[in-house]
């Protein structure tokens, strides 16, 4: 019984590993604390979820893939600085106040979709500039890289 028990227990802790779904914050100054408490790099990521194909393909195929997923989970504190224009998914005034002012000092030129690696006190590591042209798995090993030697 004690064995059948274990095994079930193991299933349902495997099982909700592998449907792990990221926090996304939409505060950066919020996930600066949480970076350095944590010591995690954060993933800014700026979108245009109801107008940008790359912004959607982006998130659909790479942020939302298991396998980044997985890896951010452990590593990244994910940011998602959104600018939706459709009327029905506009953001309350104090969150386009907010993403506004992370625009204004990481996405000065308006560009959709924009990622960018920063250290835990906001410094930038990298950027990738529209859709990544890459595997997820490549994506993963891209931002692993760029840690590695940035410290």
């Amino acid at each position: 019984m004690k064995i059948k028990l274990l095994s079930t227990l193991v299933l349902i802790g495997f099982f909700c590993m592998s449907f792990s779904v990221i926090k996304w914050y939409a505060n950066l100054e919020e996930a600066k604390k949480i970076a350095q408490k944590e010591h995690k790099y954060i993933l800014l990521n700026f979108s245009g979820s109801d107008w940008c194909g790359p912004c959607i393909r982006l998130h659909k195929e790479i942020l939302e893939n298991e396998i980044f997923q997985t890896y951010a989970t452990k590593s990244l504190v994910m940011v998602n600085a959104d600018f939706p224009r459709l009327k029905k998914n506009q953001l309350p005034a104090a969150q386009q106040k907010i993403n506004d002012g992370i625009a204004e000092r990481y996405n000065s030129q308006g560009i959709f979709p924009l990622t960018v690696l920063l250290s835990e006190n906001g410094k930038i590591l990298k950027q990738w500039e529209g859709y990544p042209k890459v595997s997820t798995t490549e994506f993963v090993d891209e931002i692993k890289w760029v840690i590695d030697h940035a410290q």
